[in-house]
Formats: C-alpha cells, sequence, structure tokens
C-alpha cells in the first residue's frame, strides 16, 4: 500500500510540473524534445504532448514496478530494495522532468534574442 502512495505522490508532482509548464509556455504551440550535442533542437511536439510525456512515462514505470513488487517476490536478501528502488524512479523521472523543462526554457530564451 505504502508503494502505491508513494508512487501517486510522485505522479501529482509530475502532474503539478507539467501544469505550470503548461502555464509558463501557454504561447507556445510546440515545444523541444530532443537536442542535438550542437544544442540545436531536432525535434519537436505539440506543447500538451510535450508536457504531458514524463508524467503518463512515470505512471507507467512506476505501476510496473508497484505491480511487480506486489506480485513476484524479491530475491532472498534484496527485500529490503524494492521501496528505496521505487523512490529512486521517482526521484529520477522527476529530475529529468525539471531537466528537460530547464533545457526547453534555455531553448525558448535563446530563440528569442
Amino acid at each position: 500500500m505504502g508503494m502505491l502512495v508513494v508512487s501517486a505522490v510522485f505522479v501529482v508532482i509530475l502532474s503539478a510540473l507539467a501544469y505550470r509548464a503548461n502555464i509558463r509556455f501557454r504561447n507556445e504551440r510546440r515545444l523541444p524534445m530532443q537536442w542535438g550535442m550542437t544544442g540545436a533542437v531536432n525535434w519537436s511536439a505539440p506543447r500538451f504532448v510535450a508536457l504531458a510525456f514524463i508524467p503518463i512515462l512515470a505512471i507507467g514505470v512506476l505501476g510496473f514496478q508497484v505491480f511487480m513488487a506486489l506480485n513476484v517476490p524479491a530475491r532472498a536478501g534484496q527485500e529490503a530494495l524494492v521501496f528505496p528502488v521505487l523512490v529512486g524512479t521517482g526521484a529520477t523521472l522527476v529530475a529529468v522532468q525539471l531537466l528537460h523543462l530547464w533545457l526547453i526554457e534555455r531553448t525558448l530564451r535563446r530563440n528569442a534574442g
């Protein structure tokens, strides 16, 4: 039960970040999704898709981890690692979302100026 709550908290955090970004980038029709080594945008997506990508990915990844934790027994001696791995995955997804939003902001500022 605790794993489900923690997963839901991470999804809510990611969704809140995406919602705030949607307000911040409301004047943009498309947002960058991938950058090359030179910093040039390789491709972009409609704003809604770009901002919803990581929260939807989190639902799938964290949901899969919770499902596996509840239905597949951990290896002997690794039972205590299940919850920290879930928290680590959630924290990594938040970090990736923040990095993506920072890169979008930097790209839009660079293109505007």
